[in-house]
This record gives structure tokens, sequence and C-alpha cells, in this order.
């Protein structure tokens, strides 16, 4: 069976990362465009590099969840691909093999001269850190005001599933929150968050819990169906 998994903040969440926006919609207390856009860089770097070099080293100091891992364990008996709105890597620590990061990663850092020329990055990014074109690097993070490159790729793959899941995500934001209109007519579709904007009906059960007991409930029920 394919199965399209689609995750956010709320799957980190419970492995200790904190969710970049706040209540008062400020991420960890900055405007967002000033650490989450290209204006931003543009006029204070090293406020964004620095912003970017914590969320770095907490994610370094974390580790995946059970829900994390009930996910990889999927892939033993179904061809699994994790759509992910989270920019860190706990989805492959805990050894999901087929991971599509629709807004970057943190662990990777990519030229401001050639945008094809990422590296992998895990300790702090400083103004004056080249790539080999001399010029400055930025992180791999597509910020907004800019394009989401895989989302195309996403579709597809939401697309040809057999069953989605969604864990720990309001599906409130584009591009991302418009996937789901190309699931199959047919597939069955789980929804997991402690505060779901939508309610079960014939086509979507929703379990309205974290991802760490939702996400194995949804895999036992996926497993009646295969």
């Amino acid at each position: 069976m394919k199965i399209a998994v689609l995750t956010g903040a709320g799957v980190s969440a419970e492995s200790g990362l904190k969710t970049f926006r706040d209540s008062n919609g400020l991420w960890e207390g900055h405007d967002v465009m000033s650490v989450a856009s290209p204006q931003g860089f543009a006029n204070n770097p090293e406020l964004v590099l620095d912003f970017y070099n914590q969320r770095r080293r907490q994610l370094l100091e974390v580790e995946p969840n059970t829900a994390h891992t009930a996910l990889a364990a999927l892939e033993e008996n179904h061809k699994v691909t994790i759509i992910t709105q989270n920019v860190d890597d706990l989805h492959e620590r805990a050894g999901s093999s087929n991971v599509l990061h629709l807004h970057g990663e943190l662990l990777k850092v990519r030229s401001t001269f050639d945008e094809g020329l990422i590296l992998d990055w895990k300790t702090d990014l400083n103004v004056g850190d080249f790539c080999e074109h001399n010029h400055q690097l930025r992180p791999h993070i597509v910020w907004f005001g800019e394009a989401v490159p895989l989302i195309e790729v996403a579709a597809e793959i939401v697309e040809q599933a057999d069953a989605v899941m969604i864990v720990g995500t309001s599906m409130q934001v584009y591009p991302a929150a418009g996937l789901i209109q190309y699931a199959q007519p047919g597939a069955p579709c789980y929804f997991i968050d402690p505060n779901p904007s939508i309610q079960s009906n014939a086509h979507i059960k929703v379990f309205a819990e974290n991802a760490t007991t939702g996400v194995p409930k949804a895999i036992e029920d996926i497993e009646t169906l295969a």
C-alpha cells in the first residue's frame, strides 16, 4: 500500500522542539518577517543567522519520539513517503527513508549565488561563511515570499497514495494545506492533532490527540485495510 504522511510542527514538539510561532504570532520573540524572509536576511543577516543557529543547536540536543519511530516502522509493510513541513531531521533519524522537506532543512545551507549548491551543516553559520564562489551561505530554508519548489512533487505523491495521514499540522498554511485536495476520492484519510480543525466524516478519521498516541492508532487502522 502507498501511504502519504503529511507532518507538521506537532510531531517534533513532542521531542522537545519548540514550534517557531508563538500564540502572539512572533517567532521566538521576533517578527516573522525579520527572521524568515529574504528582506529580513538582507536587512540584518546577523540576526537571521543567529536565529537559525539557535534552532540548529536545539535540534542536535533532541531525539525522535515514538510517532517518528512508528512512521518509520510502517515502511516494513508499505511504501511510505513522509511529506513534512518541518525543517528538522527527526524523521530520518528515526529511520524513515523517503522524506520530502517542503520548507527546507535546518542541517543544510546553500549558496546565495547558486541555490543548487547545498551543503550539509551542523555547526553555527556566520556572516563571512562563503561558498566556493565566494558568496555568503544562507540557511537552506524556504522563507516567506519564496517558492516551495517541491510542492508539485508532493501533490503527485498524495495523488498516487492509497491512504493519507496528516499529523501535527493544522493544514491551514498554504501551499501545503492544499495537498489534501489531491487525495483520491476513495482513499482513507487520517487526521491526528490535539486541536483538529476538521471533524470525522466518511472519508476522514480524526484522532484528537498528540502524535505519539494518535499515530499508532491510525497505523493500526491502516493495517486492517491492507
